[in-house]
């Protein structure tokens, strides 16, 4: 038997039991075999997103989510996130409106639906965002010039040349070195102006090589120098 029929043998024998495939014990050599060979949902991480009334969501109870929880750790697990697309809607159609109607609107709900007690009732779509990169093991770099700031995504662990790979290809294949500094760091020293002045005061902005391996919420400065063409 080869190493795809093994694998496959495997696969059938985790559905037959009606097993994930993503929870089953695989070795380095059969996960890449399954990425070459098959497109299975049920090796992606899951994250469960239950459907609340408004009603239900604001005041944190709903009498299936129990029986949500049973099945889905009768069936390989996963984090359960409930959600209010009622709730998200309405509060997302006020954005126009500014941020003095959306805290108007969470404190009503508050009111109508808790009675006013307990914490304030708030969005989940964050936590879902968060919770999705965290699941898939990605995370975020800043990069920011005069006209604009962007999130770059990369996987964790990923080195910084692959990194700048992201913004351009040439980024990566003429890689020299990195200057970067952590936001929160930039934020606590820096106070709010558009300058690593602070940061440098304080030994907070740094260069680094190609080994680095970038942080969540590294922000990044790439120096690069690409002179011939790329070899075939």
């Amino acid at each position: 038997m080869d190493a795809l029929d093994a694998v496959h043998t495997k696969i059938m024998e985790s559905l037959e039991e009606s097993k994930p495939i993503g929870q089953a014990e695989w070795t380095a050599g059969e996960v890449e075999t399954i990425k070459d060979h098959y497109q299975l949902i049920t090796t992606k991480p899951i994250i469960y997103l239950p459907n609340l009334s408004k009603r239900d969501y604001c005041r944190k109870k709903n009498k299936w989510l129990p029986k949500i929880k049973e099945w889905v750790d009768a069936h390989g697990g996963g984090t359960i996130i409930p959600v209010s697309v009622e709730f998200e809607q309405e509060h997302w159609d006020l954005t126009t409106a500014g941020e003095e109607a959306q805290a108007e609107f969470r404190e009503t709900c508050k009111t109508d639906y808790c009675n006013g007690e307990g914490p304030p009732v708030k969005g989940t779509l964050p936590r879902i965002i968060k919770t999705g990169y965290k699941v898939l093991n990605m995370i975020n770099y800043f990069t920011a010039g005069d006209t604009e700031v962007r999130a770059w995504t990369i996987y964790k662990g990923t080195l910084a040349p692959g990194a700048a790979g992201v913004i351009h290809t040439d980024f990566e294949r003429g890689f020299i070195k990195a200057e970067t500094c952590a936001f929160e760091d930039f934020k606590a020293l820096c106070g709010g102006r558009p300058s690593m002045a602070g940061c440098k005061d304080a030994g907070k902005y740094r260069q680094e090589g190609r080994n680095y391996v970038v942080q969540d919420g590294d922000m990044m400065l790439f120096q690069f120098n690409v002179t011939g063409a790329k070899k075939k």
